[in-house]
């Protein structure tokens, strides 16, 4: 048994973070058992919102230390997110509760609502465990499943009270919620960012796949971390497909997967390069049982012969197409996770109902231009617009500088400034670029391709204040409709889910739905994008994947999806409309060249 690099030396904390999907809980959880297994004490901390590490281990595991019986000098503790975030608001809210308006305290509780929130309430409850040596003084290792963004980091860092700033602002979609309760622990915190950022007791691991997407995302990271102190960062690379399992005359898609993979790498951003890496491969099941755990950082041996290829209904994103196109016009969102693939499930979408003769504007804030490229021009009645993200973000925090800054002494400024590189601020800004299109869909189709969150339109409503205050102008009596309205009806406005068969993106996208629902948004349906399953794969290796997506897909059929359209996993990127339109039928994995994992 050979350790990887990342377990050289190992100090007393391990953090592991990257995007959704990528793998890091069975990484931290795999990592957490070699280390118990090599005779140390242990706690493995869950701060991941969609946490999966007690159906990883299969027992119950909750917000108290929990030893793992089956394996000796290991014990688990998960932090509820929720729970830590509503016990978090409450001591913000609860002594203005009954002072304020309740309108200004039903604003507070919204800004309080959001991913942000969550994230550092996350941060408050693990604090101890970095700061507070006599109730840690059991474990060797402490490892961690999900580190805090660079975001929060600087979030905490910041000196000062936004008390009296939210206080004389409420309403304004922004994350300054989060920050005004920090100030009583700003000496723990400054405590644990000095622990975060000494290499002699603590390790990042950056987890990835090897895709473009996750990749870019692990270089964002690494460039945060970095820019806040955190320099020394490791990058494992999670699911390659082996070589042996990519024989072009046994499989052509697992051959294509492969030289992807490999192209990908060979492409890695340059700030990842110096980055000590492992590489783990692609493993026949899912993660979950210590047999399953023990072999994710070992080498597998598959049988030379595929199994029977896993039974899967026909699910056809054409049949939504269909449905969609019935109406003659409208909106469509679709939403959903980085790197499930929403932009190209949003292109294939706009070509099929341009093809089906309906006049389509398809709006983007995909990055890869070759896909805007390959579409304007390419079939009559297509409208493709590119959404530059950074332009509509440098708009906003000017316009909000010039407004809610305009009063503010320097340090406030410095404070509001930082607030406004949030993830919220992002949403915000581009959904307001989105919605300078929306009126055309009474007339034609509108396809967006990144929308906002439920939080973040709750946050562009204003817990309804905006709704009310038009309500009031136009006086009893009188019809009006407000972006909200437009939203929340589903004759206007189709909401569509975008997710992959894997457990942590179907949580993720579970967790978005109930967001929606609670901003009074029902989503209209479910894409399950890139199933193996779907493929027909002959590869040993991929026909047991395939056979894992079943209980995925069955999951999403559980939780009510309305409509259900599951899209092949296919083995090139999108080139052209004939590969977009291909994406429709539910071809098989090679009539067609798409990459959906490229968005």
């Amino acid at each position: 048994m050979t350790n990887p690099r990342f377990l050289d030396d190992t100090p007393r904390f391990l953090f592991f973070t990257g995007k959704g999907g990528v793998g890091k809980t069975s990484i931290a959880c795999a990592t957490a058992v070699r280390l118990a297994d090599g005779g140390a004490s242990v706690l493995l901390v869950s701060t991941d919102p969609a946490s999966n590490v007690g159906q990883v281990f299969g027992v119950g595991i909750g917000n108290t230390v929990t030893p793992i019986d089956a394996v000796p000098g290991l014990s688990a503790l998960e932090i509820d997110p929720e729970q830590a975030a509503e016990q978090y608001r409450e001591r913000i809210v609860g002594p203005v509760r009954g002072r304020l308006p309740a309108a200004q305290v039903a604003s507070i509780e919204e800004q309080l609502s959001g991913a942000c929130t969550t994230e550092i309430a996350s941060f408050n409850e693990f604090t101890e465990l970095l700061t507070d040596a006599a109730w840690t003084a059991a474990y060797d290792h402490i490892v961690f499943d999900t580190a805090p963004t660079g975001h929060t980091i600087r979030l905490l860092q910041l000196p000062g009270s936004w008390t009296d700033f939210l206080t004389e602002g409420t309403g304004d979609a922004s994350c300054l919620g989060p920050l005004s309760g920090l100030e009583k622990q700003r000496a723990v915190y400054a405590e644990a960012v000095a622990a975060l950022s000494d290499p002699a007791r603590t390790r990042l691991v950056l987890v990835a796949r090897a895709q473009r997407s996750t990749l870019a995302e692990a270089a964002r990271t690494q460039a945060e971390l970095a820019a806040i102190g955190m320099t020394r960062q490791y990058l494992v690379v999670n699911g390659i497909l082996p070589e042996q399992h990519a024989d072009s005359a046994v499989d052509p898609l697992a051959a294509a997967i492969r030289a992807r993979e490999q192209r990908a790498l060979a492409e890695m951003p340059e700030a990842l390069r110096s980055a000590t890496t492992d590489r783990v491969a692609l493993k026949s099941t899912n993660m979950v049982g210590l047999v399953a755990l023990r072999s994710l950082l070992e080498p597998e041996d598959l049988p030379g012969q595929p199994g029977p290829a896993p039974e899967l209904a026909p699910a056809p994103l054409s049949a939504l197409v269909d449905e969609i196109a019935a109406g003659g016009h409208g909106l469509v969102m679709l939403m959903g996770k980085g790197g499930v693939g929403k932009t190209t499930m949003a292109a294939a979408i706009a070509v099929q109902l341009a093809e089906r003769g309906h006049h389509v504007h398809l709006t983007t804030t995909d990055p890869a231009a070759h896909l805007v490229d390959t579409l304007v021009g390419g079939l009559p009645g297509l409208e493709v617009s590119r959404i530059d993200p950074a332009v509509e973000i440098a708009n906003y925090t000017d316009r909000v500088m010039r407004t809610k800054g305009a009063h503010l002494d320097e340090q406030g400024k410095a404070m509001l400034r930082e607030d406004l590189r949030s993830p919220c601020t992002e949403e915000i800004a581009v959904f307001q670029a989105f919605s300078r299109v929306t009126r055309e869909a009474k007339d034609s189709f509108v396809i967006m391709d990144t929308a906002p969150t439920g939080h973040t339109l709750l946050l562009l409503d204003a817990t309804g204040s905006y709704h009310r205050e038009i309500q009031r102008q136009m006086g009893p009596g009188m019809h009006f409709t407000t972006p909200m309205m437009k939203l929340q009806d589903p004759e206007q406005t189709k909401v569509i889910l975008v997710t992959l068969a894997e457990t942590t993106p179907v949580l993720e996208a579970a967790e978005l739905q109930d967001d929606l629902i609670r901003a009074g948004i029902a989503p209209w349906a479910w894409i399950i994008n890139n199933s193996i399953a779907a493929a027909a794969p002959s590869s040993p290796l991929l026909r047991l994947r395939a056979a894992g997506e079943l209980s995925e897909i069955a999951h999403v059929r559980e939780l009510k999806a309305p409509r259900l359209a599951v899209v092949a996993l296919l083995a090139a990127e999108p080139v052209g409309i004939p590969s977009l339109l291909a994406l429709g039928d539910g071809v098989p994995a090679l009539a067609a060249t798409a990459d959906s994992r490229s968005s």
